[in-house]
């Protein structure tokens, strides 16, 4: 957390405490009350969106614009390309990160001209693979010799690029002037940048975001989308349930492009060209496609003054981004997917449900908090009842496009996850049947009004509500869904319960615990299911490792930084440095050539 909201946070945790405590106990007498965010919206003349929040609470305003395109905004082939962006902005200007702009402009056009050489013989492989003739597009040795050299080619052009880098400038301009918290995340819908700076910085941030945006140069292009890939290896292919959850997923959706993964599928991300970004760039991150958001301390009128000075120098796009026109098609069938992973035995049920906005969004919300929490539904009667279940969950979604209810559990040791599937249905059967109480409900709604308020206890509370509010699709919801929560009655639990928790319109994934084929490690034996499978892909790597002093400086590394690691981690380090002691030893008493 940063240090001014630390502060803030002591001074004002019983102010906050005690409108929450108020909050509760007013709507327990039946009267709902509601705080306003005083946002004030505004279009500047190239069609950019604005939204201020004028705070005096704390010296700091928090930043962020929020561009209106996500991974459902990509088409197949180029899926990952939000993503890529996220990382990609980050790069600098013409005058940010560059030694010379001049040089660094040659350098990234020469890179282009190897890249078009190089997916001339990447056709070449492709077609390969079609015949039969290689199976693996990834692996070195199937590479076409003129590959070979135009990557060599091109591996000097990056090293010449990097003499022309000037590291995380970007960055490192915003701490220097006590920013914090510089950071961005990509969703299906939406991708935000965002930042706090102190009150007599947000010019700074004017300027800074409005160059980026203005003036972007995707320097390092291969290299990150290189990274990118590497980040979708390691949370997605070497977890657990990564591939798995990514192939329910894609089997849930059938029509939207909900049904591929933020992160892009592994055979488009390193087949993206410049010139698809450049396109996509133009096309979604026009101003007329994009929110600024402030909140904190300045004063309005001068904060739309510096936008439209800095921001209104960024062009109207020439296109408007289009909608997504495909439309999810109504489900007719139940959809199963049975796997076996290293994990514990659970079971995983999606159901379709409404988009963000819709009318009985709010009743679906409702409903997925009488079943989650310790003190829903699904833990009392599947873990403390029946004890079928160690844990349980359940979670309404809703997106700009289309929305998902999810519900689950663990199966506890000695019963099946068919069986906390049933008991599941059980819960929901209930709800259908009989209204909800009226003490049940209100507790529920108690719950939705004290958190209203937890969410508006500082700049980057507010922050974070608006960039998602504005990005799925109405940033007046900061305002409106509390009324809207408080407005739900027991016959809306029941009535959305029955038209949407149906067999026909769910999806099913069970994970029963994968049979080990090979006798176990006595290292692993202490590690849990979750453990071994992270630690899985090291190892593996470890076995074809051969640099004795790259495996030397990774140990040292490793026993300087194990004091500061979680303790859930260091079990699985050890392992790991015991792993690298016997592969160096190993690698000692072999032969010399």
């Amino acid at each position: 957390m940063k240090i001014l909201e630390r502060l803030a946070t002591r001074s004002a945790g019983f102010r906050r405490g005690l409108r929450g405590c108020l909050s509760v106990w007013l709507l327990s007498g039946g009267v709902a009350l509601a705080q306003q965010v005083p946002v004030g919206e505004h279009t500047l003349p190239n069609g950019m969106k604005m939204l201020l929040v004028e705070r005096h609470d704390e010296p700091t305003v928090s930043g962020a614009f929020v561009v209106h395109a996500g991974s459902a905004n990509e088409r197949p082939g180029i899926t990952g390309i939000a993503h890529l962006f996220e990382h990609m902005m980050f790069k600098g200007t013409p005058t940010i990160g560059t030694k010379d702009a001049k040089r660094d402009l040659e350098i990234i056009a020469e890179q282009e001209q190897v890249r078009d050489q190089m997916r001339q013989e990447e056709h070449k492989m492709r077609a390969e693979w079609r015949r039969g003739d290689i199976t693996d597009l990834q692996k070195p040795e199937n590479q076409t010799a003129r590959y070979r050299e135009l990557e060599a080619q091109f591996k000097q052009l990056v090293e010449a690029q990097r003499e022309e880098l000037v590291k995380n400038e970007f960055d490192r301009i915003y701490t220097s002037e006590g920013a914090s918290g510089m950071n961005a995340f990509t969703h299906y819908d939406m991708t935000a940048y965002f930042i706090t700076v102190p009150a007599n910085k947000l010019e700074l941030w004017m300027w800074m975001e409005s160059e980026r945006l203005l003036h972007p140069v995707f320097r390092e292009f291969y290299a990150e989308r290189d990274v990118v890939f590497e980040e979708r290896r390691m949370r997605t292919e070497s977890t657990p349930l990564g591939k798995f959850e990514e192939e329910f997923n894609s089997m849930f959706w059938e029509a939207l492009p909900y049904h591929w993964p933020i992160v892009g599928w592994a055979s488009d991300i390193p087949a993206i060209s410049k010139a698809e970004a450049d396109q996509f760039y133009a096309t979604y991150y026009a101003p007329q496609n994009i929110t600024l958001i402030l909140v904190g301390d300045f004063k309005p009128e001068t904060a739309l003054a510096e936008a439209t000075r800095y921001f209104g120098r960024i062009p109207h796009g020439k296109v408007d981004a289009p909608d997504v026109v495909t439309l999810e098609p109504r489900q007719e069938a139940e959809k199963r997917m049975n796997a076996e992973a290293e994990t514990n035995p659970q079971v995983d049920i999606l159901w379709h449900t409404v988009p963000f906005g819709h009318k009985d969004s709010y009743a679906l919300e409702v409903l997925a908090q009488l079943l989650s929490t310790r003190t829903g539904r699904l833990y009392k009667g599947l873990v403390l009842g029946r004890e079928v279940a160690t844990d349980t969950f359940a979670r309404q979604e809703s997106r700009h496009w289309a929305g998902l209810f999810n519900a689950g559990g663990e199966a506890r040791e000695g019963h099946a996850p068919t069986e906390v599937e049933q008991a599941i249905y059980d819960e929901l059967d209930k709800l259908k049947e009989t209204p909800v109480p009226a003490e049940e409900l209100q507790k529920v709604k108690n719950n939705f009004a004290a958190a209203e308020y937890r969410k508006l206890s500082s700049n980057s509370a507010i922050l974070f509500q608006l960039i998602f509010n504005d990005g799925f699709g109405d940033w007046h919801e900061i305002n409106e869904a509390g009324k809207k929560i408080q407005a739900v009655t027991a016959e809306d639990v029941q009535r959305v319960a029955k038209t949407y928790f149906t067999k026909e319109n769910r999806a099913v994934a069970i994970y029963l615990r994968k049979a080990s084929t090979e006798p176990e490690d006595p290292l692993l034996a202490g590690l849990s299911a979750e453990q071994k499978a992270q630690l899985k892909p090291q190892l593996e790597r470890l076995k074809t490792a051969t640099d004795v002093e790259k495996l030397r400086a990774g140990l040292a590394s490793m026993e300087q930084h194990a004091a500061q690691a979680p303790a859930e981690a260091k079990p699985m380090i050890e392992v790991l440095k015991k792993k690298l002691l016997e592969r160096i030893a190993e690698l000692e008493k072999a032969p010399k050539n």
